[in-house]
């Protein structure tokens, strides 16, 4: 293991079950994520098999989409292609998601029972050419949140894995703390009102009412990417992501960018509120000490 002051922790493992192996170090690998860190495994491989090698190329997405998911209904989305690689696309999707699973149980059991389990994700798009708006780019350094889809305090923890075959790595930035750069543009962030909240919900803006929090992270997030000070001057670390590697994070608390890469696998787990080994580390936690009062609605809806 790294520096545990460095933003990337580096763990040597090879099987997506290693982890299991060591219960005296999972509150420790708990409590790094939790914080903001990122835990790196330069030799977790997710192998393919060579038909599934053929499916490494951007024309298996449809025009117009980000990438291809596959949901917990085993429903695939967004994929291009004859019926046959369609389903050899959504087993290796499943798969991965398995993998993801065992991998997740073994480093953080505090969570059993706790987390969702969301579409798993391939993503074969060049990151360098895809054309996005500013509050869409996720090459620009951000904490994850949803315009449509308020969390209401859920974290969002995300495993990553480069599947590039031709040895390109996936790079990514990484930024100061949370509450470092919440600190910074709090005061940017205009007035929670719950009327307007109610009244975007009602005319299809968001899937549910926007509570405070959601609100905060949702304008943190915006304003993050338009400042292009910060995103010249902001990146703690630079990490490039080999192929044969993984990578996890709580995206909603490690500021990051995505400056190059092709070809990764994606899969996104949410944690209901409260449900941390340290709760106070999360950012529902943070924002409410900042902000000096409870954050209206973080908590109170949809059932986790």
């Amino acid at each position: 293991m790294t520096n545990s002051a460095s933003p990337i922790i580096e763990l040597d493992f090879t099987d997506w079950s290693d982890p299991a192996r060591f219960p005296e170090k999972q509150d420790e690998w708990t409590t790094a994520v939790e914080n903001g860190q990122v835990l790196y495994f330069p030799h977790l491989a997710f192998q393919l098999s060579p038909p599934e090698q053929a499916l490494l190329r951007e024309n298996v997405l449809k025009s117009g989409a980000r990438n291809v998911s596959l949901g917990g209904d085993g429903v695939l989305k967004h994929a291009a292609g004859a019926p046959d690689e369609q389903k050899l696309l959504a087993g290796m999707i499943g798969r991965y998601r398995q993998s993801v699973l065992t991998l997740i149980d073994g480093l953080f059991p505090h969570y059993r029972g706790a987390l969702r389990v969301a579409p798993t994700s391939f993503r074969p798009k060049e990151v360098e050419t895809r054309v996005q708006s500013v509050h869409a780019d996720d090459r620009r350094m951000h904490f994850d949140a949803f315009a449509t889809r308020p969390t209401y305090g859920e974290r969002i923890l995300r495993i990553f894995t480069n599947l590039n075959p031709s040895g390109v790595p996936r790079v990514w930035r990484v930024g100061e703390p949370f509450e470092t750069v919440a600190k910074r543009y709090l005061p940017q962030i205009p007035p929670y009102s719950p009327i307007k909240a109610k009244l975007l919900n009602a005319v299809g803006g968001t899937k549910s009412v926007r509570s405070e929090y959601d609100h905060l992270m949702f304008n943190l997030h915006n304003l993050m990417k338009e400042d292009e000070q910060y995103q010249q001057n902001g990146t703690v670390a630079t990490q490039p992501f080999p192929p044969g590697c993984v990578w996890v994070c709580y995206a909603d608390g490690a500021a990051h960018g995505v400056a190059s890469g092709q070809y990764m696998m994606e899969q996104t787990l949410h944690l209901a509120p409260g449900r941390e080994l340290h709760p106070e580390s999360s950012p529902l936690a943070i924002l409410t000490r900042l902000v000096g009062h409870p954050l209206a609605g973080a908590g109170s809806a949809q059932t986790l």
